[in-house]
């Protein structure tokens, strides 16, 4: 009786939901200044902007590799002081996860987890240029989840509309 309950526990493991961050490191980093060191003689009072974006690969048919790719660049006047580029990267396992689900697990959960890090390597290799500490603001990466969705469907039905207007 016990093996009968052994194996309906694991079972039941193998149909449950489970989710795993694996691994977390840096894709790709790149820090420049191209105006230093005249850029340190300027009043610091710099226009920052900032790119985001984030994407997954499936690894194989449990694992992704989902990146945050921040792209932030801070310039005086119209002179550029540094451009950081980071790709902070991780890899997830992810079961038994309805397609639903799975789109926002790799696209808003993820990126959520990720960005702390990339935040930190950001402010970290400012720091390394000489420059003051930059502290980026936290990311409702829900939100740009929700946002991206509904991009999506308005150009599939912009898409549909033109595929209805061209003459057969």
């Amino acid at each position: 009786m016990a093996e009968n309950t052994d194996a309906t526990a694991q079972q039941n493991d193998d149909t449950k939901p489970q989710f795993a961050l694996q691994r977390i490191y840096v894709k790709d980093i790149s820090f420049e200044s191209p105006n230093a060191p005249a850029i340190f003689q300027q009043t610091w009072q710099p226009k920052v902007s900032m790119d985001l974006n984030s994407s997954y690969t499936k690894i194989s048919d449990t694992q992704y590799e989902v990146v945050v790719s921040l792209s932030i660049t801070a310039k005086i006047e119209e002179k550029v002081a540094y451009i950081v580029e980071v790709q902070q990267a991780g890899v997830v396992m992810i079961k038994n996860i309805e397609d639903a689900q799975l789109g926002h697990m790799l696209g808003a959960y993820c990126p959520n987890l990720l960005f702390p890090y990339a935040r930190e390597t950001v402010d970290g290799m400012v720091n390394r240029g000489s420059f003051p500490s930059l502290m980026l603001a936290p990311v409702n990466f829900d939100l740009v989840y929700q946002q991206s969705l509904q991009r999506k469907q308005q150009e599939q039905a912009e898409q549909g509309a033109a595929e209805e207007k061209q003459p057969h």
